[in-house]
C-alpha cells in the first residue's frame, strides 16, 4: 500500500498521457433534429451549435423521416404552445431525459423566435445565458487570495482523507491483530518474561506507528509530485486542482495523533478479548466514527459552514478524517484546529494511562472476554 498508492498514479497518468499522444481528437458531429409548427412563427434560428433544426410539414412526415435515420429526433409544437408552454418530443432512444445539448438547443430555438424583432440580437443572446458566473476570493485585506476555491481544491484533500482513515485503520488493526495472535499461541508469556506489559505496550505502538507514518510520509512527498506532473500533462480541470496551504503538514500530524488515539484504543480491545477475530469485531465500534466524515460528504459541500463540521472537527475519534475534508471545502478557524489537537492529545494521554491499566490486568487472561463491571474494578484496583 505504501509504493502501490502512487505507482498506480503513475501508471495512470502514463497511461492517459500516451493515449492521448496516439489517439485524434473525436470532433463531435452535427445532431439533425427535425420539428413540426403550424403557427409559422418558428422559422429561423435553425442552427444551434452542433444541432441542426430541419421543419417538417405534417407528422407523419416526421416520423418516416424519423423511422428512415434521416433524423434523430423530432418534437412539436402545438398552436397552444404560448399559452401552455408544452413540446413534445419524439424519439426512437429509451431514455430518462433528452440529451442535455438538444435540451438546450430545442430551448433557444423557441427562445429566439419568440423574442426575434421584439428585443435586440444581443438581448436574445444574454436571454438565453443570462448568468456566467466567476467566483473570486479575497484575503481581509482586499487583495485577491492566492488559493482559490472549487472543485478541484476537494478532489486531494477527498482523496487523502480516504487514505488517511485507510492507513490509521490498518496500522491499529496490525497491533490488534498481533496482540490477539500472540495471547492465542501463548506467545506473551514469553515476551512478559523479558520485558514490561509498559515496555511491550510502547514498543508496538511505536513501531507500527512509525511503519505507518513512513506509509503517510511517502504518500505526503509524492502527491505534489504526481499534481504537477498530471496537471503539465494533461491541464484542462486537472490543472485547477491545489493543495490547500499546510495540507500535508496537518496531514502528518493528524495521522500520528489519529494513530495514536486508534492504536492505544486497539491495544485496550486487545487485551480484553479472548482471541484475535473477537477483537476485530470489537473494534468496529470505534472504526465506524472515524468513517463516518465520508457519509456526509455531500452535506458538507452544501452546507460548509453548518456548526456540525465544527463539533465533528474537534470529536477525537471523527477528527482525523473531518479535518482534511474540510480543508478542500472551507477554511478552519484555527481555534477550532488548536482545540481539536488539544482535545486529541489530552484523550490519547488519558486513554494511555487507562490502557496501560488494562493492559497489565488483562493480558494474560484467557479464554473469555472480562465484563466491563469486571475491568472498571481492576482499573480501581490498578
Amino acid at each position: 500500500m505504501t509504493f502501490l498508492v502512487p505507482v498506480m498514479a503513475l501508471l495512470g497518468i502514463g497511461v492517459l498521457h500516451l493515449i492521448s499522444g496516439i489517439a485524434e481528437p473525436r470532433v463531435a458531429g452535427a445532431v439533425t433534429v427535425g420539428y413540426v409548427e403550424t403557427s409559422g412563427d418558428f422559422q429561423g434560428y435553425t442552427q444551434q451549435g452542433r444541432v441542426d433544426l430541419v421543419q417538417l410539414r405534417t407528422l407523419d412526415d416526421a416520423t418516416k423521416a424519423l423511422l428512415a435515420g434521416d433524423i434523430e429526433e423530432y418534437f412539436v409544437i402545438p398552436s397552444d404552445y404560448v399559452s401552455t408552454g408544452v413540446v413534445r418530443l419524439y424519439t426512437l432512444k429509451k431514455q430518462l431525459e433528452p440529451p442535455p445539448d438538444i435540451t438546450t438547443a430545442i430551448r433557444n430555438f423557441l427562445l429566439s423566435n419568440l423574442l426575434a424583432g421584439k428585443v435586440p440580437a444581443a438581448t436574445i443572446a444574454r436571454v438565453e445565458a443570462p448568468l456566467n458566473l466567476v467566483s473570486t476570493r479575497l484575503t481581509e485585506t482586499g487583495a485577491i487570495a492566492p488559493e482559490q476555491g472549487g472543485f478541484g481544491n476537494l478532489i486531494i484533500p477527498s482523496i487523502f482523507g480516504l487514505l488517511l482513515m485507510l492507513a490509521i485503520v490498518f496500522s491499529s488493526s496490525y497491533l490488534l491483530q498481533g496482540l490477539g495472535e500472540e495471547k492465542e499461541n501463548r506467545l506473551i508469556e514469553i515476551l512478559l518474561s523479558s520485558v514490561s506489559a509498559r515496555q511491550l505496550f510502547t514498543g508496538k505502538v511505536l513501531g507500527i506507528g512509525a511503519a505507518g507514518l513512513t506509509q503517510v510520509g511517502v504518500w505526503a512527498i509524492s502527491t505534489p509530485l504526481l499534481l504537477r506532473l498530471a496537471s503539465s500533462a494533461f491541464g484542462g480541470f486537472i490543472s485547477t486542482m491545489r493543495l490547500p496551504a499546510a495540507f500535508l503538514v496537518l496531514a502528518v500530524v493528524y495521522f500520528i495523533l489519529g494513530y495514536l488515539f486508534f492504536a492505544v484504543l486497539s491495544a485496550a480491545v486487545g487485551a480484553v478479548s479472548a482471541s484475535s477475530r473477537e477483537g476485530q469485531q470489537l473494534i468496529t465500534i470505534f472504526t465506524m466514527p472515524l468513517i463516518s466524515p465520508l457519509w456526509f460528504m455531500s452535506l458538507l459541500m452544501i452546507f460548509p459552514d453548518n456548526p456540525i463540521w465544527a463539533v465533528l472537527t474537534i470529536i477525537p475519534i471523527t477528527a482525523p478524517v473531518e479535518v482534511m475534508l474540510r480543508l478542500g471545502v472551507s477554511d478552519i478557524p484555527a481555534w477550532q484546529l488548536a482545540s481539536s489537537m488539544a482535545i486529541l492529545v489530552l484523550s490519547i494521554i488519558g486513554m494511555l494511562l487507562l490502557t496501560i491499566k488494562i493492559f497489565r490486568a488483562h493480558l494474560l487472561m484467557y479464554g473469555k472476554r472480562p465484563r466491563l463491571r469486571e475491568i472498571i474494578r481492576n482499573l480501581k484496583r490498578g
